[in-house]
């Protein structure tokens, strides 16, 4: 295993030699190419790190870097941010900046080891490059959500980028296209498709796809069909993560996540979705996160013994009228750095507000630097528990 942070390069027979730190107390790198020490700036000495870093790691042995696991006893944390939703502006899920990042970073006084985001095909069926450049230039791990989709909406089913199509090879040319980009983008991805297949809002759970008997044999067929599709390009760079909700919607065996999974040898690491209220007014959602984990935890790794998991999406409205939204984040992350789940490697809180319908009141806001008391909680715990924070990500040799 190396931690990005310790990487430092001295090639025999090159005309430079580069080292990369990052210094406890600045968090920041500092690289340092003897011979052009002077010409280049600091962002550029950043960048030119970083991407060397990670293309000297992947020819080490002729293989692609991928992400690992932190050390025992540590957990990641990830960012996600959605932005805030609008009359005019849904929430595409890729409204994330560099600046984003670095306030959010500042607020809870943590770094980040990657940054979740959507790569909508309504959009754009590319792999999302200028994106994911940016994020590693940050120093952090990008995490895509490949969402196969026509829009945004949810709770219907799919005729553009339907399970059927996909099956039967319709975007085969777009998705080896996608993967050969991402393999040449060199550096470790953290990838899934197929969010919450257990959750009857996306257009891939069974509901909209045969029903109960057929829906998961489908779902399953083009999960397959696309990771085969990646592999066969050598995007060994893509760590896949299968993401699950906590909770079977609608609660039924039929729809048991257990009957989407894909198998041990298509999924590296296993998500998992464990949100409190999602809205001011719901009264679901208000059990403790606790009570999640003892539901969904002992299921899933019983399901995919030994990997690695992580809680991929969690969070509550900030003004939900039935649950301490401090207390309920309090213990949950308390819970988190407990160790009591050793199976847990990492977590990420969804950082999003949308609209329910006309009434502004009803908006959903679960943007975490919105609550003074929330941000607070998540400083404290942060500074109690610092050395059981992984914030650099560590990368395979």
């Amino acid at each position: 295993m190396l931690p990005l942070s310790d990487l430092s390069l001295s090639p025999s027979y090159s005309y430079f030699t580069l080292a990369a730190k990052e210094t406890a107390a600045t968090g920041q790198w500092h690289s340092l190419p003897i011979w052009q020490a002077e010409r280049l700036s600091y962002n550029c000495l950043v960048k030119t790190a970083v991407a060397v870093l990670f293309a000297w790691v992947a020819s080490l042995h002729g293989e692609s870097p991928s992400i690992l696991p932190p050390p025992a006893g540590k957990l990641y944390h990830g960012f996600y941010w959605g932005g805030v939703g609008t009359d005019t502006h849904d929430p595409t899920e890729h409204d994330v900046t560099p600046a984003d990042v670095t306030r959010y970073e500042q607020a809870i006084g943590a770094k980040t080891a990657w940054v979740y985001f959507s790569n909508n095909w309504f959009e754009s069926r590319k792999f999302p490059i200028e994106m994911c450049t940016w994020i590693r230039n940050l120093g952090k791990i990008p995490y895509v959500r490949l969402m196969l989709r026509s829009d945004v909406d949810q709770r219907h089913g799919e005729k553009r980028f339907s399970l059927q199509k996909i099956i039967a090879g319709e975007f085969d040319v777009d998705l080896r296209a996608w993967a050969r980009d991402a393999k040449a983008f060199g550096s470790p991805i953290l990838v899934e498709w197929g969010t919450e297949p257990n959750g009857n809002w996306f257009s891939w759970n069974g509901k909209w796809n045969g029903g109960a008997g057929e829906g998961p044999k489908r779902y399953i067929a083009a999960y397959r069909h696309i990771v085969d599709l990646m592999r066969a390009e050598s995007a060994n760079n893509l760590t896949w993560i299968w993401h699950v909700n906590w909770l079977d919607e609608p609660e039924r065996k039929s729809n048991a996540f257990e009957n989407y999974f894909p198998g041990e040898n298509y999924c590296d690491w296993v998500g998992l979705s464990a949100y409190g209220p999602t809205t001011p007014l719901t009264r679901d959602g208000t059990e403790s996160f606790e009570f999640k984990m003892r539901e969904a935890y002992p299921r899933l790794t019983k399901l995919a013994p030994g990997k690695p998991v992580i809680i991929a999406e969690f969070g509550c409205d900030l003004h939900n009228r039935h649950v301490d939204i401090v207390r309920w984040t309090r213990t949950a992350l308390e819970d988190l750095f407990s160790n009591r789940w050793q199976a847990i490697v990492g977590f990420c809180w969804w950082n999003e507000g949308w609209q329910n319908d006309d009434h502004r009141k009803h908006d959903t806001d679960m943007v975490l630097l919105h609550d003074l008391d929330l941000t607070r909680v998540f400083r404290d715990e942060f500074a109690r528990h610092a050395d059981k924070i992984q914030e650099t990500p560590v990368i395979s040799k």
